[in-house]
């Protein structure tokens, strides 16, 4: 959904207002989160997907605003990640995210959520586009790719937090590959149907989904009560 929202809102706003609003909606959704005490369910995916928005605008700044190739952009955004996975471990001792409970590991949690969307829609743009094996395959490869850690932790006992993030990292190229494939044009190797019209129908699934979420945490906590 990011990714088809980035796309949709430069394409309507321009791209310097896009990336205004994105970054204004990101601060206020980030800053909601960082308010809470406890996790709420639309407070959490609000801020994720404000970050998914603006990741993406993120890579394509450079790409389309700067002219930085994917080839080039993919592995700053990697170095970059590794940075801040870098510091949050030496701050915190650990990247597991069941230990995020302050406020200096969730500004490192989100601070690497952010490098991670930036990531994955610079590698998807680079295997779709750059590499020129279209948004269906490239929506094929990272779907095989996603299943590779868990496949490595439960047959081969891979450490469990590195699993984690190896497969966060994939979700982003995974999904920006079929949602890309779904909104851009036929002459581009799409369906066609419109980086508008994916948007709204992925953005109603994550509401459908996070009103479940939202119904079944205060269902345990009535119960804990």
């Amino acid at each position: 959904m990011g990714e088809t929202t980035s796309d949709f809102l430069a394409r309507l706003l321009g791209p310097v207002p896009a990336v205004g609003l994105g970054g204004v909606a990101l601060v206020v959704a980030l800053g909601v989160q960082l308010r809470m005490r406890r996790y709420v369910a639309w407070v959490y995916w609000t801020a994720i997907v404000m970050v998914s928005v603006f990741g993406t605008m993120a890579a394509d700044v450079l790409h389309v605003g700067l002219g930085v190739p994917y080839a080039v952009s993919a592995p700053f955004f990697l170095v970059a990640l590794g940075a801040v996975f870098g510091l949050w471990r030496v701050l915190e001792g650990t990247l597991s995210i069941h230990s995020v409970h302050t406020l200096r590991r969730e500004l490192c949690y989100w601070a690497a959520v952010l490098a991670t969307f930036a990531l994955g829609t610079a590698v998807g743009d680079l295997t779709a586009t750059t590499l020129g094996w279209g948004f269906l395959a490239s929506g094929v490869l990272f779907a095989v790719a996603i299943a590779l850690p868990a496949l490595a932790h439960w047959k081969l006992r891979m450490n469990a937090v590195l699993a984690f993030w190896l497969a966060y990292v994939l979700t982003r190229p995974l999904g920006a590959s079929f949602a890309d494939w779904m909104g851009a044009a036929r002459k581009y190797g799409g369906l066609g149907w419109g980086f508008g019209w994916v948007s709204l129908a992925l953005t109603v699934v994550i509401v459908v989904l996070v009103g479940h979420l939202s119904r079944t945490e205060r269902q345990r906590s009535a119960l804990a009560a």
